[in-house]
């Protein structure tokens, strides 16, 4: 695997929140710029090398077990919206902390 996207801009949030929208293509989030977990640094989004976004369930629910194992939240268990190359670590904040700066970075260390 490798990693295609961390941090994003709000600018470059906002692009992919009007893609399928206002723009053409496929929607890709339902998060707008400061909603997202990628705009503060806590998520990466992961590609496989050889079978890109089309791998097989089965690969996409190893990397996610994986990620779980080492305490990231794995969009692919999500409900509403299933992100299957999405993970992100929180740390015990809200997205609200993130956005009011009630965060201790150090945490992450």
């Amino acid at each position: 695997v490798r990693i295609v996207e961390g941090y994003r801009s709000i600018e470059r949030q906002n692009e992919l929140y009007a893609q399928g929208r206002t723009t053409p293509g496929k929607i890709v989030t339902n998060a707008k710029g400061g909603e997202s977990f990628h705009n503060y640094r806590c998520a990466v989004d992961f590609v496989f090398k050889k079978e890109g976004y089309n791998a097989s369930k089965e690969l996409w629910e190893t990397l996610g077990t994986v990620g779980e194992k080492h305490d990231f939240e794995w969009g692919g268990r999500w409900k509403k919206f299933i992100d299957l190359p999405h993970f992100e670590m929180k740390m015990g904040y809200r997205l609200s902390d993130f956005q009011n700066g009630k965060v201790d970075y150090t945490k992450f260390n």
